[in-house]
């Protein structure tokens, strides 16, 4: 899962994406939010808590967009921008407080970095405030194999501090905000990323509420356009 983690540096969190669990679980939630948001190649995008640029580098050389990753770590851009590659680029910022015009971006996500935001729906208003077209959240799930091993109690490593939804939760997250087209999916299932969880991946209904990580998309109403 892309969560902030302050005890880790930034290069020892980024090389957790390719261990073969983290390469996984990365290649499971981006391939969720590619197919929810269905962005046009050469559009835009804000990745708002991007880290060390994970997400934000998959969208702009697989998808094709010019995609700008915000956060508020100068570790963690530091580490993104040395890697960034045309179409790429990362600014320090807050993201109760986006430094953009309305209306700036195609498409804007957010993965895990809102459960780390107090102010959660203030943050949210900023990210669609800035979106001309399609968002897409990514969020912890509480009823999931993965709160009961990392989340309970206040939460251990990466998840420590992190604040778990339910699905419910996620949707009720937009109630009053001029969106529409709303989807709600969840993926890994089983988090250790072996061979039964990819089998278990592969066959989970569709609208399976249980998968570690819920993604909540939808656009912005056309009146906001």
């Amino acid at each position: 899962m892309s969560a902030p983690a302050a005890a880790l540096r930034a290069a020892e969190y980024d090389a957790w994406y390719r261990t073969p669990r983290g390469s996984w679980i990365g290649e499971t939630e981006y391939r969720l939010l590619l197919g929810l948001l269905a962005p046009a190649a050469g559009a835009t995008l804000l990745d708002v808590g991007c880290g060390t640029g994970y997400f934000t580098r998959r969208f702009a050389r697989e998808a094709g967009l010019s995609a700008t990753g915000l956060d508020a770590n100068p570790e963690w851009l530091a580490f993104a921008r040395a890697r960034a590659a045309p179409g790429e680029s990362y600014l320090e910022g807050n993201a109760l407080d986006l430094p953009f015009p309305d209306a700036s971006f195609d498409y804007a996500v957010s993965v895990t970095a809102l459960c780390f935001i107090a102010e959660e729906r203030r943050a949210l208003a900023e990210m669609l405030r800035v979106t001309r077209r399609r968002f897409a959240l990514g969020l912890l799930n509480r009823r999931s194999i993965l709160y009961w091993q990392k989340g309970r109690g206040g939460g251990s490593g990466a998840y420590r501090g992190a604040h778990w939804h339910t699905p419910g939760e996620a949707a009720a997250l937009l109630e009053g905000f001029p969106v529409v087209d709303v989807r709600i999916r969840t993926a890994v299932f089983v988090p250790g990323g072996g061979a039964l969880a990819r089998l278990v991946e592969r066959h989970m209904p569709a609208g399976c509420p249980w998968g570690a990580f819920i993604a909540v998309a939808g656009s912005v109403a056309a009146a906001r356009r």
